[in-house]
């Protein structure tokens, strides 16, 4: 059953790939909770047969190529993708990226992505909308400055929320401004710190 779990987990990253969501936007869909997703994900547990059809169903695949090993002489996409984590509650003072403060993982291809270290960060609400729609996922480009106008990930509420505003620079203010007009800016000062995570490079969402 080992080589089962592990053998499904890496047919599922190589769909998710070609598929070009996240293992979040794949739960949401089938309406599976996200933490049985992320154990399939990780190899750690193996679905029932119905839960198996519905996976091969939302791909469109035949069940046994969900459960078959790949020819050892083929390279699996999975292997070709990049893992960009995506970030939920951020832990205070731990690093952004620390395993308690990932919600998931988004995979693309290599060559689609921009350099640097990159992260993603899920859209909530309406406040970026209709630039970035709410339940998008967008990737961020790690960078400790962006230009004024551009959209950013900020960490705000002491270090322990991150959210997604275009960035104006007045003098030395700085103000986080929301694209959604029904939404207020937030004013950066010393009662009310924030730090730029990084650019907001791209989303994708499932249709």
């Amino acid at each position: 059953m080992s080589d089962l779990k592990q053998t499904l987990a890496q047919q599922l990253k190589q769909q998710l790939a070609r598929k070009g969501i996240t293992q979040t936007m794949m739960a949401r869909a089938l309406n599976i909770p996200e933490m049985t997703v992320s154990n399939w994900m990780k190899g750690k547990t193996y679905p029932r047969p119905d839960k198996l059809q519905r996976l091969a169903d939302y791909f469109g695949i035949t069940r046994s190529e969900l459960t078959e090993e790949l020819p050892h002489n083929l390279t699996p996409i999975a292997s070709q993708s990049v893992a960009i984590p995506i970030l939920g509650t951020i832990a205070c003072g731990d690093p952004i990226t620390a395993e308690e403060n990932i919600k998931g993982y988004y995979y693309e291809s290599p060559d689609t992505l921009p350099s640097g270290h990159l992260i993603c960060l899920e859209a909530a609400g309406e406040s970026m909308s209709p630039t970035i729609p709410h339940g998008s996922v967008v990737l961020i480009r790690e960078q400790p400055e962006v230009e004024s106008g551009e959209v950013a990930a900020v960490l705000v509420n002491g270090a322990t929320e991150a959210t997604l505003k275009r960035v104006k620079k007045q003098g030395d203010t700085l103000i986080l401004v929301p694209d959604n007009p029904s939404y207020d800016p937030i004013v950066v000062n010393e009662n009310n710190p924030a730090k730029i995570i990084g650019k907001a490079i791209k989303y994708t969402m499932q249709l």
